[in-house]
């Protein structure tokens, strides 16, 4: 893992693009923050961020810039308090969605480090699904570390793509990614009509695996919530999604699968009878020998310990405290055992919001907590990652 860290940075210096630092990121300065937290802004005003920390303690970010219905996704890393210089992911200018909040890049870090996103396609990208659908589009850093891939559409068999996909990968060259659609050959394009569909590569990317439904039940899709993929240190895969058998089921799924993807388990982890889409996202994280999920029901948003290798949750645990519309949940554990917790409030379309957090130490009792008004950015969310000493970045 560190020979490839190292080859990468040296790479990127080589070309020029990527190691000269861009600011020194600053708390802001009206935080009351304590000194486990830090919070920072997305580098160059992006926004819609997601984050992944490797081995050596590197947090990686992917994020969004430009118009919400056609932007530009952007990778960056922060080794000390510095960000490196951006490299564009996709090859075609404006080829992001940012509407919606959950459309945009997803990161998993996978075998050597290697860095994977993928992200729901424009009108921009050139490219179509099956049906005229909208791309799911992936790409990777390429081996000299230098620039990122040409973009793919992974969509074969499914179409009518909505939602948001998640991506996974571990350290034996899988690369899992998940999204929700209809059958590229089936009738309607209803909630009930959706499925989650699952396509795998074991090459580190190179080649992906033509996509297949993840589970056989028939509970359907939420078609503008997230779906949240993760690979614990074990190669256990685990999936969160909103299932939509009908108009008024929109309850949480967790699926589990301990074969590197070819099977799942799953059940409903929390029901929400509403007659709409909550446009609702996940989050997971690992640390300490266990594995957190987070997620939103009716307004609150939650996180509960997950048993290894299976879809059971201890009783879930609520943000603390009133608050209007959580939103968007975000989690980051380290190796004390202690939890960042931190959510978007009173959010909605083409509307930002506040940004809270709560942290907790290793026996669960909530220590430092903090609110910044207006630190939710239109089409925005945050993203949570550990410092090499232990301590939080919250990036917003």
């Amino acid at each position: 893992m560190r020979s490839r860290i190292r080859a990468l940075f040296l790479a990127v210096a080589a070309a020029g693009l990527a190691v000269t630092a861009l600011t020194a990121t600053r708390p802001h300065p009206a935080l009351a923050a304590g000194p486990r937290v830090e919070i920072v802004r997305v580098p160059e005003g992006g926004f819609q961020c997601q984050a992944a920390v490797d081995a050596r303690g590197v947090t990686h970010l992917v994020y969004l810039k430009g118009t919400p219905g056609g932007c530009d996704a952007y990778y960056t890393r922060r080794e000390g308090s510095n960000w490196a210089t951006p490299l564009r992911v996709n090859s075609r200018p404006n080829s992001a969605v940012a509407m919606g909040t959950i459309r945009g890049p997803q990161l998993a870090l996978g075998k050597g480090g290697r860095v994977h996103v993928v992200w729901f396609g424009s009108s921009q990208a050139g490219i179509k699904g099956p049906a005229d659908s909208a791309p799911l589009l992936y790409s990777r850093l390429n081996d000299a570390g230098a620039a990122f891939e040409a973009e793919r559409n992974l969509m074969q068999a499914s179409a009518a793509l909505d939602g948001g996909p998640g991506v996974a990968a571990d350290p034996s060259g899988n690369v899992y990614v998940a999204w929700q659609a209809a059958s590229a050959g089936g009738k309607g394009e209803g909630p009930g009509k959706r499925q989650l569909w699952v396509s795998r590569s074991v090459d580190d990317g190179k080649t992906f695996n033509r996509e297949s439904p993840a589970w056989q039940e028939p509970l359907g899709a939420c078609p503008c919530c997230s779906t949240e993929a993760f690979v614990d240190a074990k190669g256990a895969l685990y999936v969160l999604y909103r299932m939509a058998a009908n108009d008024t089921e929109r309850d949480m799924v967790l699926l589990v699968s301990t074969d590197q993807g070819r099977t799942f388990q799953g059940k409903r982890i929390d029901p929400w009878p509403i007659n709409a889409c909550p446009m609702s996202s996940e989050a997971f994280a690992e640390g300490g020998g266990a594995v957190v999920a987070a997620w939103e029901t009716k307004g609150q948003v939650k996180y509960a310990r997950v048993e290894p290798g299976s879809s059971r949750l201890s009783p879930p645990v609520g943000a603390p405290g009133p608050g209007e519309g959580r939103k968007h949940p975000v989690v980051a554990l380290n190796g004390k055992g202690e939890l960042l917790f931190a959510w978007a409030e009173d959010t909605g379309w083409n509307r930002g919001g506040a940004l809270a957090w709560q942290l907790y130490d290793a026996s669960g009792r909530a220590t430092e907590q903090g609110r910044l008004p207006g630190g939710i950015p239109v089409w925005g969310l945050a993203a949570a990652a550990v410092r090499p000493d232990g301590g939080f970045l919250l990036v917003h």
